[in-house]
Formats: structure tokens, sequence, C-alpha cells
């Protein structure tokens, strides 16, 4: 690739991330509106949950019921809102703003990487904002928890909004991308362990869980995330195992980014056959 060539697509891709940033920033009503349901899962669903409990925590963590589901309620912003960011591909595709792009000078991995970057950034935007809540349930985040938490968060935006363009880029309309995104989230959401910890579960339930790439990037969340708080990460329900094994956090990064890399990979291959 000529170096002339190389500076075209990064500009292409700063200029796609910008343009996706910039329309996330601008739509206030929408980053307000985002918030209503991780404030619903975290003060109505866990405060309820936590009073069921007895105000303990689930499955042997030693903390609040709240606290427990608080690194998974930053997931749930992410997953959203990774995967709701390439919905801009079905508009764009509508009034012919991606026709314009894909004949563009570009190759077709600036055009996906660029897509993907610009949904991740408003991914841990919207994931910032949640972990504005922490001292609202009593979770700690210092400088250094939060310098460690964005990568992971930032990671799993990625793979999320690079499975999302795959599937946009081959979808034809907004309508069967919403039908398809919300068949698909919920069960990512709830199979991940983000409201309940994968222990003492059924086999069959745990395999689905294994298979849910969101496991591998809400673990290392909430390990993080509760490192700095009175409850300790819990090392009773810290951890994915496999073949009874608990993965380290490298291991699940490592899980994580190459599922990342595949998707993005299925997504520039998807991008490469539009007409």
């Amino acid at each position: 690739m000529s170096t002339r060539r190389l500076w075209a697509d990064l500009r292409g891709v700063y200029i796609i991330w910008y343009r996706d940033v910039l329309r996330f920033w601008r739509d206030r009503p929408r980053i307000i509106a985002s918030l209503a349901q991780p404030a619903l899962y975290l003060f109505i669903f866990g405060s309820g949950l936590s009073s069921s409990f007895g105000g303990g925590g689930a499955g042997g963590f030693s903390g609040s019921y709240v606290q427990f589901i608080f690194p998974g309620v930053v997931g749930m912003a992410l997953l959203f809102t990774s995967i709701f960011s390439a919905l801009s591909i079905a508009w764009d595709r509508e009034f012919g703003f991606l026709k314009e792009v894909l004949v563009a000078p570009l190759s077709r991995s600036a055009v996906a990487i660029g897509k993907a970057l610009g949904g991740s950034t408003q991914a841990v935007l919207q994931g910032g904002i949640v972990l504005v809540m922490a001292p609202l349930v009593d979770v700690t985040l210092t400088p250094l928890v939060v310098i460690q938490v964005i990568p992971l968060m930032f990671l799993l935006a990625f793979s999320l909004t690079s499975l999302g363009i795959a599937l946009a880029s081959r979808l034809k309309s907004m309508e069967g991308f919403q039908v398809v995104m919300q068949f698909l989230m919920m069960p990512m959401f709830f199979l991940s362990g983000a409201l309940f910890p994968l222990v003492g579960i059924p086999d069959w339930l745990k395999v689905l869980a294994h298979l849910d790439p969101v496991t591998y990037g809400i673990d290392p969340i909430r390990r993080v995330i509760l490192s700095a708080s009175s409850v300790s990460a819990a090392q009773a329900v810290a951890g994915v195992e496999i073949f009874g094994r608990t993965l380290t956090i490298a291991e699940e990064i490592v899980i994580l980014a190459v599922f990342a890399a595949l998707m993005l990979a299925f997504a520039v291959r998807a991008f490469a056959v539009q007409e």
C-alpha cells in the first residue's frame, strides 16, 4: 500500500469516526433517554432484588446485589449503544450516504474500522456516564480503576460494534436490523453474568454463557471495578470457569480480542461485497 493511499484511508477512518461521534453528541435527548434503562435496572430492579436477598449479595458475593450488578449495568450500556450504533449503516443506506462512502477512494477496511471506532466511542461515552453513578451504590472508583476499566470497556464495545456492523451491512432494512438485534441483544445480556453469578447454574446454561462474547467483557470489568471497593472482587463470583479452571483477566481479554478481530474481518468482507 502506498503512503498516499495509507494517509487517505487514515483520513477516511477519522472522518467516518468524527461524523458518527458528532451525530451522537449532538443528539442530547438520545443520550439522556438511553440512561433510563441502566437506571431502571440499577435502582429499581437491583434495589428490589437486593431487598429480596435481605440486603445481601448474590451467590456468595459479600456486597449488596446492587453493587454486584453495577458492572453488569455498565456492560449493558456498552452492549445496547454498540449494537444500535450500527443502525446508522441501515440509515445511511436508506438515504444514499453509504453508497457515496463506498464509491469514495477508500479501502473497505477503512470504512469498517471508522464505523467500528465511531460506535465504540459512543458506547464508551455512554458507559462512562453510567460509571458516574458508582458512588450512589457505594462502589469506589479510583483514578487507577478508571484507567484500567476504560480499555476493557472499549474492547467490549469494539467487538460488539463490529458484530453489529457485520450484520447491518448485510440486512437491507432498518426494520430487519432492529428485529435481529432485539433477538440477539437480550440473550447476550442475560447470559453474560451481568445480573447473576455464573456459579451453580445448570450445565446447559453455563455452556450458553461460555459461548456469549459479552461474558468475557463483563467479568473483567466487574473484577476491576470492584477491586477498589470494600466488597473486593468477591472471588466466589469473579471469573469465568472453563473445564474447572478460572480464566485470568488476560485470558478473557485475549478471547474478546480474537472475537473482535473476527467480527471486524466479517464486517470488512460484508462491505467488500456491497453492491
